[in-house]
């Protein structure tokens, strides 16, 4: 075998332009099939990292009035209980979990205001200990609440600077007064994300995806919701997934420990599945992609088309050494096996100088058009090993038929 490769790869390099030549059709196919599954990959992942990741592997789950959100700001939700502390230990206790929080929350702050000056946009939550763990949140001035906080229901606040902003513009807030629903909350700390994320916003859908990330965002321990809401309300819950891949059984799992607390039949707590969402966005663009690579496809097979008839001239030049060969006792096998070498080699060349090119392509389609780009090793692999199965394929009509020669009528031959 490594016999047949040498003097496979001696042919190659005695006619360099005819192997260049023949390879090309190889190359191209390669690298286009190469660069469209990169860019393929990149956008793959960039619709999960976008939509799923966030930075924290997050799984909302909320309570529903059949197919819509339960708006709290209606009055108390009746057919509903408060979740207990055993169903919260339970959550946080499942297989993969790595966090939960329990919280109630506002998205209209019209009420928040600090010295005449309104809160524009934002959220207000009112959270327990896991908070900040779970949404990847930090103090990064001030302190955090503490068990007094809520045994005494000191009224206190934690501000993102979005929400600091806007309320005291070019001062400090720490020590400063806010007022919630007309009851005043001291600031005692400032929070920011752990790691910050930026999704990629591209178009009107994907800014109203993600707009809320710029919102102002007020946090109040959860045992003075009911001074700022007059009533208690069930509570929404954050669980954080150790991976990506767990966050939709991990999501199932406590939505159904939650649902212990419905017993109303038109209310149901729903895990938001934000990986069956991501591969719905991928799945649009599946079409389009696969059409993609039947094209580039054919271009490998134009390629083995042009490997064939290149083998079938190389076999047609070589008729008198295949003869000779014949002539000495070499066995047609052996003839076989030598000439589908050199078809093999062939194409893995063009193989191997196909996802270079592909790659190098790949980038500069991201270049230009801002597409992410994915290296996908799997892809590479099959590619290599794909383009020497079309050497195999492709080269075995002139395999076949050196092996067939006559010696006699091979040597006659001029």
């Amino acid at each position: 075998m490594k016999e047949n490769f040498l003097e496979a790869l001696q042919e190659i390099l005695s006619h360099k332009m005819r192997s260049f030549l023949t390879m090309l059709g190889v190359i191209i196919g390669i690298a286009s099939i190469i660069s469209i599954v990169s860019t393929i990959k990149g956008t793959n992942d960039r619709i999960m990292q976008d939509l799923v990741g966030k930075g924290n592997n997050n799984v909302t789950i909320a309570l529903y009035r059949g197919n819509t959100p339960v708006d709290f700001e209606e009055g108390s939700i009746s057919g509903v209980s408060l979740v207990s502390s055993g169903q919260m230990e339970r959550i946080r206790e499942l297989d993969h979990v790595e966090d939960a929080t329990f919280f109630n929350h506002r998205e209209s702050v019209y009420n928040v205001s600090a010295g005449g000056v309104l809160l524009d946009s934002g959220a207000i939550y009112g959270i327990d200990d896991h908070f900040l763990n779970t949404c990847g949140y930090a103090v990064y001035r001030g302190r955090r609440f503490v068990e007094a906080d809520r045994i005494n229901h000191n009224k206190v606040a934690l501000l993102d600077s979005a929400a600091s902003d806007v309320l005291f513009p070019g001062r400090d807030p720490l020590g400063k007064t806010i007022e919630i629903s007309g009851e005043p909350f001291i600031v005692v700390g400032l929070i920011q994300k752990e790691s910050e994320y930026q999704p990629a916003i591209e178009n009107l859908t994907d800014y109203e995806t993600y707009m809320e990330q710029s919102y102002g965002m007020v946090l109040i321990p959860s045992a003075d919701w009911g001074i700022t809401y007059l009533f208690d309300e069930p509570q929404n819950a954050y669980v954080r997934a150790d991976t990506t891949e767990n966050m939709s059984a991990v999501g199932k799992a406590a939505q159904k420990i939650l649902q212990e607390s419905v017993s109303s039949s038109d209310l149901s707590y729903v895990a938001e599945d934000l990986v069956e969402e991501a591969k719905e966005q991928q799945q649009l663009t599946a079409s389009t992609n696969r059409l993609l690579i039947w094209v580039a496809g054919i271009s490998l097979l134009v390629g083995g088309i042009g490997v064939m008839n290149i083998m079938l001239v190389s076999v047609t030049e070589r008729t008198r050494e295949i003869g000779l060969r014949r002539s000495l006792g070499a066995r047609k096998r052996r003839i076989l096996l030598q000439f589908l070498t050199e078809s093999a080699v062939l194409t893995s060349l063009g193989g191997i100088f196909g996802v270079l090119m592909g790659l190098i392509m790949a980038q500069v389609i991201s270049k230009l058009s801002g597409v992410e780009v994915g290296i996908s090793l799997p892809a590479i692999a099959i590619a290599v090993v794909f383009s020497m199965v079309i050497g195999i394929v492709f080269g075995l009509l002139p395999s076949i038929k050196a092996a067939n020669l006559n010696p006699i009528d091979a040597l006659r031959r001029e």
